[in-house]
């Protein structure tokens, strides 16, 4: 059992960064309950990682009796969240004001791209636009190219779901120690914000160019980049510190003095080029074998297929098969509360039933 064992969640069905949310929450433990629009009823795709370890349930939001049942269903909860656009909660009469007069310890989740106020608060927007109103996207990219979107990473996930589970869980400590439900906005605008604090700390030191490919950890170094092999597959080099820059250098039989002067800026493009006629010289695999067992920093880049069978991925299983389904194994680790996936995403609606005898609603009301 998780650390979250015992914590109950309603979660309003969205995509992306919402359920990513309820699937870490989930893979912690908490007994998430999801729903869904009716007309989704039935539905069963087990390959929707987000929506392992939930139960599912299925509402028609327009129908006023079943508000009514939800709102009982909320008052005997921890926490709700939801991925809707500022205000439809509100209409829907299942606003944050309505649901902590009821359950003054609720811990009330909003996400959102924009947040729940500001000038483009009601627009519409995904991970591109948010990330690239914080400064993240501009930085990513080569020199010569358009920023690339770097999946999307960002704003969905690391500064969507993943913020705002952290956002729940810390409202969820302060609503234990004191009682005290609250509105958690997370917007992922300034989750990909407080993602590139670091970055902003940089340029205020003058360490960091607001140019792409121009600095230490944007694919401008040398010893920090992506390399081709003669199999056209390619190595990640992150070689920073002088001792494993130097075990590099060991490593590819790099004897050329002009290489001892890691950081001047001015030698990087030469340096690179000397480097990609190295690596181009063998395969991936025969690099890997270079490089293992050593502190250079050198890695294979792999593709998903490969990622569940490299060596130490399963050491450390962070894949699990459920029903023939490898898939992400929960994180983070724990010693003494171990997550685990309780079930593939399940058929939508099928506990209905189940959890209205448990919370005692009135089924009726949600057919």
């Amino acid at each position: 059992m998780g650390p979250l064992n015992g914590i109950k969640i309603l979660e309003f069905s969205g995509i992306g960064p919402g359920p990513y949310c309820g699937m870490l929450l989930a893979d912690l433990g908490a007994d998430v309950i999801r729903i869904s629009k009716n007309e989704s009823r039935g539905l069963n795709n087990k390959f929707d990682i987000h929506n392992r370890s939930k139960r599912s349930m299925t509402a028609d939001l327009k129908n006023k009796d079943t508000i009514n049942e939800i709102l009982k269903l909320i008052d005997q909860m921890d926490v709700i969240f939801e991925g809707y656009r500022p205000g439809v909660m509100e209409k829907l009469g299942l606003g944050p004001t309505v649901c902590l007069e009821r359950n003054p310890k609720l811990v009330y989740g909003r996400m959102t791209g924009w947040g729940q106020s500001g000038p483009m608060s009601h627009l519409a927007g995904h991970d591109i636009n948010y990330i690239g109103l914080s400064g993240a996207l501009n930085a990513i990219g080569r020199k010569d190219s358009n920023p690339i979107p770097p999946l999307n990473l960002i704003g969905d996930y690391g500064g969507g779901g993943m913020h705002l589970a952290f956002g729940i869980v810390s409202g969820l400590i302060h609503s234990i120690k004191t009682g005290e439900g609250q509105v958690v906005d997370s917007a992922m605008v300034d989750g990909s914000l407080s993602l590139m604090s670091f970055f902003y700390s940089l340029k205020e030191m003058g360490h960091w160019e607001d140019k792409r490919e121009s600095n230490l950890l944007d694919g401008f170094a040398h010893f920090y980049d992506t390399y081709e092999c003669s199999d056209k597959k390619f190595i990640a080099i992150g070689s920073i510190e002088p001792q494993f820059y130097q075990e590099l250098l060991t490593k590819l039989e790099i004897d050329d003095e002009s290489f001892l002067d890691q950081y001047n800026k001015k030698l990087w493009p030469d340096l690179k080029k000397i480097i990609a006629l190295k690596i181009k010289s063998k395969s991936r695999s025969e690099w890997v074998e270079i490089f293992s067992d050593s502190d250079a920093c050198v890695t294979p880049v792999l593709q998903m297929e490969e990622a569940q069978t490299d060596p130490h991925n399963v050491a450390r299983e962070a894949f699990t098969n459920i029903d023939e389904f490898n898939q992400p194994s929960p994180s983070p680790r724990y010693s003494k509360t171990k997550p685990k996936i309780k079930y593939n995403a399940k058929e939508i609606g099928v506990d209905l039933d189940d959890i209205c005898n448990e919370f005692n609603l009135t089924k009726e009301s949600f057919i």
